[in-house]
């Protein structure tokens, strides 16, 4: 008789060596990367057609919205899908080894956020998801204080919150948040803050920011969606309670993001989506799973999409320094780049020398915002950004902008944001482009 296979004999591997050998892209495939060291992105200089019928390589400036997908992250899909199969109740051996691969992503993501041992780490589908689901969970009465600065994701989901205007000082913005913390009624309270905005790349002090909150008996709350794409971040050593990021912001663009944590207000809320997973037993009564993961991720998981986000936290993991330095120059060219065109105003909350990162927002006197994104991508093949970007209060507040402006759609900017596959060329003809623009 045959020797059955059980769940304590299946000899599971780990993840690494279960999935096939790296599929790198095929020569010829139309496939093309970022040279250099460091990671690569799938697209870099992907050629893309303007108006005097040329192709032209693709400047891609609009990273902030979406980021291109990292080799390594291509990579890694690529090892997965042979083994893509039902996570957590199949006992086939694929489905064993994609649960293995979706938990063990888990470990990944909270060690790249520097989450302690018994954080949550829930997969969701991006950071606006993410901070639902905290809004969702925390407990009836607290008290929300948020900036206007914030991006709608932070700004929008509470029922019960207080709003602060625009700090004018990184410091401001610290005793603002005191203030406001010791003036909220006797409860539970959270302040929420983004790590690096959306508009400007400015970085906020997320650590004294959290101190304030803890000194107030209030957790923390950041939107970190901006800065992990460009700087390493550490809960436990920032003091940070939440953490929220998605993977389309992180070279992984396959629908996946997280909200890392404490677990006691997700285990305590109902589930954010009733369903398969989520339930312990279902019959004239039903008992919901006692871990927040599980209680909150309701449905068939998206697997790839978290195999991909993990694959992209390892990469940058291990080349932060080479990141932050290039990017660091090239923030630099170009932010000097801009000044030196009279017609060009740059948009910063806190000056000049406040620290950023490779997020810029402009506007271009005698030109509509619209106007210059499409003229710089009919004309020079460059992808930018413009609009509010989902911050409408905060870019209103940066141009100064009045009731009439906002409603005519007039207090809108334009936003270059540069990554892994930004070269000193893109940002030169950006300059060159604008330039021309200008003196049209």
């Amino acid at each position: 008789m045959p020797t059955l296979l059980t769940r304590s004999t299946l000899p599971v591997p780990s993840v690494r060596s279960a999935f096939t050998p790296a599929v790198t892209p095929a020569e010829g495939a139309g496939v093309q990367v970022h040279r250099g060291g460091g990671p690569r992105v799938i697209g870099a200089d992907v050629p893309v057609p303007v108006r005097d019928g040329r192709h032209v390589p693709y400047a891609n400036l609009d990273y902030a919205a979406s980021a291109p997908c990292l080799e390594a992250v291509h990579e890694a899909v690529t090892r997965a899908l042979p083994y893509y199969s039902s996570v957590h109740r199949g006992a086939g051996y694929t489905s064993q080894v994609t649960t293995a691969a979706y938990e063990e992503a888990r470990e990944t993501v909270r060690s790249f956020v520097g989450g302690w041992r018994r954080s949550a780490v829930v997969f969701t589908r991006n950071t606006t998801d993410a901070m639902n689901l905290l809004a969702h969970a925390v407990p009836a009465g607290t008290s929300v204080v948020v900036f206007e600065t914030e991006h709608h994701a932070s700004l929008l989901p509470w029922r019960r919150a207080v709003r602060l205007p625009a700090p004018a000082t990184p410091a401001e913005a610290v005793s603002a948040a005191d203030r406001a913390l010791r003036a909220s009624p006797v409860g539970s309270r959270l302040l929420v803050v983004t790590a690096a905005s959306n508009v400007t790349g400015e970085l906020w002090p997320i650590e004294e920011l959290a101190q304030v909150a803890r000194r107030n008996g209030a957790r923390i709350a950041v939107d970190a969606a901006q800065l992990v794409p460009h700087r390493p971040i550490d809960m436990t050593a920032l003091g940070l309670d939440y953490v929220a990021f998605s993977g389309h912001k992180l070279y992984a663009p396959f629908g996946a993001g997280v909200l890392a944590g404490r677990a006691d207000w997700l285990r305590a809320a109902g589930p954010y989506l009733k369903g398969g997973g989520a339930s312990a037993s279902v019959g004239r009564t039903t008992r919901w799973a006692a871990s927040a993961e599980q209680r909150h991720e309701a449905g068939s998981p998206n697997v790839l999409g978290v195999i991909a986000l993990a694959a992209a936290c390892e990469a940058l993991s291990d080349a932060w320094d080479s990141v932050a330095a290039r990017e660091e120059a090239l923030v630099k060219r170009l932010r000097s780049g801009l000044a030196a065109l009279p017609s060009v105003r740059e948009l910063s909350l806190w000056g000049d020398r406040a620290p950023r990162v490779g997020i810029v927002s402009f506007v271009v006197d005698g030109w509509n915002a619209r106007d210059v994104a499409l003229t710089l991508s009919e004309e020079y093949g460059i992808g930018v950004r413009d609009g509010k970007f989902c911050a409408h209060p905060f870019v209103s507040h940066l141009l100064g902008a009045d009731e009439q402006a906002c409603s005519s759609g007039r207090d809108t900017a334009v936003r270059a944001s540069l990554g892994i596959g930004t070269g000193e060329e893109h940002i030169d003809r950006l300059l060159t482009a604008l330039a021309e623009l200008a003196a049209r």
